[in-house]
């Protein structure tokens, strides 16, 4: 399943060698470094990233993991759009899972985003919907009766519902790669996703314009590799392929995801 002139040269003579402190230089201020804003996907929250919220931040970044609605992908976006509005000076995006399609949209001309960072995720093209591109053996391609369990909202569209992914399919296909007493409670605590989540045209591709990373789990069984592969190489993405990791590298495998993230903060300053 479903990884960018020379100086002028000082004169010879030593009445040159020795500036004078009016002459001399300032020395250049270094580049603020970027705030480092991560969204989580489907079925989980923000203390998702608790691995990588510990070494981002002991490296001297602020780091923000906000909350995704799991609503729809217009109004998640709109919401992280406008998060991003409240911060000043540039900013690492990073979108894990159906984060992804979230950032995607929020980044759309925010100058200050300067980088995207995507983690097992989608990273749709303008029309193009997050469950379009899961890849044709995903483990969500199943009958969706075997998939979720379904449960209305309130507020929600006539005939709306959201869905928490079942037992089975959060342990061995989401998080098969976790202790299964760490999958179980993930299981037992997840956020459900409202199927506007999944079935809403992207109206932006912000990867177009703004350089980008990419972690794929190589034996991720929610969006495949292979389609992942695809999203990346049509972005022009950095790639970081993590053998045998699941749809939650970002939890199995904290190190490699926070590797990618920090390559794309040094790129900005």
């Amino acid at each position: 399943m479903l990884t960018l002139g020379l100086a002028p040269v000082a004169s010879a003579s030593a009445e040159a060698a020795t500036p004078t402190p009016a002459a001399t230089a300032a020395p250049a201020k270094a580049a603020p470094k970027p705030t480092i804003v991560l969204v989580h996907g489907a079925w989980a929250d923000a203390s998702s990233w608790s691995g990588e919220v510990d070494r981002l931040q002991r490296d001297g970044y602020v780091v923000r993991a906000i909350d995704n609605p799991l609503r729809g992908l217009s109004s998640d976006s709109q919401e992280v759009k406008d998060f991003l509005s409240t911060l000043k000076g540039p900013i690492v995006l990073v979108g894990h899972s159906y984060g992804g399609a979230v950032i995607t949209n929020a980044a759309a001309g925010n100058p200050n985003v300067k980088a995207l960072v995507y983690v097992d995720a989608a990273a749709p093209d303008v029309g193009e919907t997050n469950g379009q591109l899961s890849g044709k053996t995903s483990a969500l391609s199943a009958n969706p009766a075997t998939l979720f369990d379904s449960a209305p909202y309130a507020g929600a569209p006539s005939g709306a519902v959201q869905y928490y992914l079942k037992e089975n399919i959060f342990l061995h296909n989401f998080a098969p790669d976790l202790p299964a007493r760490t999958a179980q409670e993930l299981w037992a605590t997840q956020r459900p996703a409202a199927m506007a989540a999944f079935d809403t045209p992207s109206a932006a591709a912000a990867w177009k314009t703004i350089p980008s990373w990419y972690v794929i789990g190589m034996s991720d069984q929610i969006i495949t590799p292979q389609s992942e592969l695809f999203m990346a190489h049509r972005a022009h993405s950095h790639i970081l392929e993590v053998p045998g990791g699941s749809h939650l590298t970002l939890m199995s495998h904290p190190v490699a995801v926070t590797n990618q993230i920090l390559a794309a903060a040094r790129s900005v300053h």
